[in-house]
């Protein structure tokens, strides 16, 4: 034990002496310890800076692209069940068009309007209704469609009324009745003040209007 303890002793003394009077001499002439060890801290010092400088962008730009490719290939998979049934989702495509084409019918033309509005007031003097304000407002244009808001007061009984109401409802046009409000004249009879709402599709004049307007301020906003 004791003889191992010395050739240990001796070999580290003799590991040491190789570090001494380094001062001055060139590192080619160094013993073989210094040297290694040399070699070892600037191979560690080059790693430390290539990763740094050069390597860690490196990987970001791996990390990023693997990222892209996770993107482009959930991007490839919808698209890919899309293709699988494009021809259900173009029925279905039909269906809709079919459905927007069956709406549309219900609503008038800028020239049908007025014999809507005749349809309307014929429908409350059929009942036996007096109305004692019928009053179109200004048309409203929306994107797709134009809403015509009418205001109008009638009087007479719970029963006409109510049915009045009915025949709104099953007019072949679309008619809304909004704000309802319902009071008791003074001689028993009930008054009834409501908004008639009616749509109608837009010219193709308008279409266009409205197009043109949408895309001129999508241009303001864009500049400002």
């Amino acid at each position: 034990m004791a003889k191992a303890n010395l050739n240990l002793n001796l070999l580290f003394a003799q590991f040491t002496d190789q570090f001494r009077d380094l001062n001055g001499r060139h590192p080619g002439q160094w013993p073989l310890a210094p040297r290694v060890l040399c070699a070892v801290g600037v191979t560690a010092a080059v790693c430390v800076a290539g990763y740094f400088g050069y390597w860690s962008s490196q990987f970001e730009e791996q990390e990023a692209g693997a990222q892209v490719e996770t993107k482009l290939r959930e991007e490839y998979k919808i698209k890919t069940a899309q293709a699988i049934n494009l021809d259900a989702l173009r029925a279905q495509k039909a269906q809709v068009d079919q459905y927007v084409d069956r709406l549309q019918k219900q609503l008038p033309s800028k020239a049908e309007m007025a014999a809507l509005l005749t349809d309307i007031n014929q429908a409350g003097a059929g009942r036996g209704l007096q109305f004692e304000l019928f009053k179109p407002q200004q048309v409203v244009v929306k994107d797709y469609y134009a809403e015509l808001p009418i205001d109008i007061k009638i009087t007479g009984s719970y029963h006409d009324i109510g049915a009045f109401t009915g025949d709104i409802a099953n007019l072949p046009r679309i008619v809304t009745l909004n704000n309802l409000a319902l009071s008791t004249g003074k001689d028993g009879t009930l008054q009834l003040e409501a908004v008639a709402k009616t749509f109608r599709y837009l010219d193709p004049e308008e279409v266009a209007a409205q197009r043109k307007a949408a895309a001129d301020k999508k241009k303001a906003a864009k500049k400002s």
